[in-house]
């Protein structure tokens, strides 16, 4: 399993940073590879043949989830309460003598670790509560609320156990990790070492910002949009504020003239590897963050419009969905029997045609069920339908409901 090298590009297009850290930018690069695929060129084939029985299956699994289309978005909270339980209710409890802008804070401090803890945990780990088992998403959302619920990311458990801070973050230990996931040589977890350098990473970003971080905590994302915006800041705003204020967390790839870029990918057809036309943004945890964070900022007043401009996720159910389905064919068969790292050509197409095929799927659910973007965007028809769809024919095609491509996770990407 190869590791994404880490390089500098130059470049004297003064507002391309910019403009990377936006959801036009994902939408206009990941359209190139879609357009290349078109042509006939890529490492995959679109068979148009399979999509409207791909759309179907989606509009069923949101109608048999949610007959009523009251759907939540796609956030951690949904993952936090897995199994029915409502673990949120201890946390609000406990909130209650709080005011409405440090509910939401502490509610920001607890999505943000469990967010970023969030990337595929393999096919074999579980975390046991109680008499249950959760894995996968679900699993690590409940590892997470534990750890939390424990004092783990604070410096004053017995006081504020929930609230997380930068100096206790960078002082969290692998062994405390491993031991809050349940992690044994029966019971391994991909890519813990990355998560805890997310984790210890964040620390030193809360730390060492605090102009943007005034009291070391993630919670403080509300305070700097509102120093920013007022009150009136929009989604598009919220994932801005969460790549930049988070950004230079995320281990050293791409950089942009020294800036890091996080989940941004080169891909040779669109140019050379210093050329930054030939650059791919993504930002899937940050996007992820970000439906994340709209709730707890809404239960705060906050309207928090335009959630509808963001784009899908590009990750490996809603990339699965279409590979299962017959949508996406691999044009060489044989991908399928190995694993692939996160900077590979491979990946980076298959996550591009994920977005752009999203947007497509997103528009004819819209259609299908005579809502508008508004009411039922992207964050919804990922929650209700290709999300879960992803999930249901992984599921009925493999054995441990694992991608149909393999990849190689260092616990940061996916």
């Amino acid at each position: 399993m190869s590791n994404p090298s880490s390089r500098d590009i130059a470049t004297n297009q003064s507002d391309l940073y910019d403009h990377l850290l936006s959801p036009t930018a994902i939408r206009e690069r990941t359209q190139r590879l879609h357009q290349l695929t078109r042509d006939g060129a890529g490492r995959f084939i679109i068979d148009e043949k399979q999509w409207q029985a791909t759309v179907d299956f989606v509009l069923q699994v949101i109608r048999a989830s949610y007959p009523d289309l009251d759907v939540p978005f796609h956030s951690r909270w949904g993952h936090i309460q897995a199994g029915g339980s409502d673990r949120l209710a201890l946390l609000n409890r406990q909130l209650a003598g709080q005011d409405a802008v440090e509910r939401a804070r502490t509610k920001i401090d607890t999505v943000v670790v469990s967010v970023l803890l969030d990337a595929g945990a393999g096919p074999t780990w579980a975390y046991h509560e109680e008499n249950r088992r959760f894995n996968r998403s679900e699993g690590l959302a409940v590892a997470a609320y534990h750890l939390s619920r424990q004092g783990t990311f604070s410096s004053n458990a017995a006081a504020q156990p929930w609230r997380v801070d930068g100096e206790r973050l960078q002082r969290l230990s692998r062994a405390e990790l491993e031991k809050g996931f349940q992690v044994s040589d029966t019971n391994p977890l991909t890519g813990v070492e990355g998560r805890l350098g997310l984790l210890n990473q964040l620390g030193a970003v809360l730390q060492q910002n605090r102009d943007r971080f005034p009291d070391a905590r993630p919670g403080n994302l509300l305070d700097t949009l509102r120093a920013h915006h007022g009150d009136g800041f929009s989604a598009t705003d919220l994932l801005r504020a969460v790549l930049e204020g988070f950004g230079p967390i995320w281990p050293s790839r791409l950089t942009l003239n020294g800036q890091p870029l996080g989940d941004v990918w080169h891909h040779p057809s669109l140019g050379a590897v210093d050329n930054p036309d030939a650059l791919v943004p993504f930002h899937k945890l940050s996007q992820w963050l970000t439906y994340s964070l709209i709730e707890p900022i809404r239960e705060a007043g906050f309207a928090v419009p335009g959630v509808e401009n963001l784009t899908g996720l590009a990750e490996y159910r809603n990339g699965g969905l279409f590979v299962d389905m017959g949508v996406l064919v691999p044009r060489d068969e044989s991908v399928v029997q190995r694993h692939h790292s996160p900077d590979s050509e491979l990946i980076v197409e298959w996550r591009a045609l994920t977005l752009c095929l999203l947007d497509r799927m997103v528009t004819d659910i819209q259609q299908a069920l005579g809502l508008s973007a508004e009411n039922f965007p992207a964050a919804k028809v990922l929650e209700g339908g290709t999300w879960r769809a992803g999930r249901i024919i992984a599921a009925q095609k493999r054995e441990d409901a694992s991608p149909p491509i393999k990849l190689a996770s260092d616990g940061t990407v996916f």
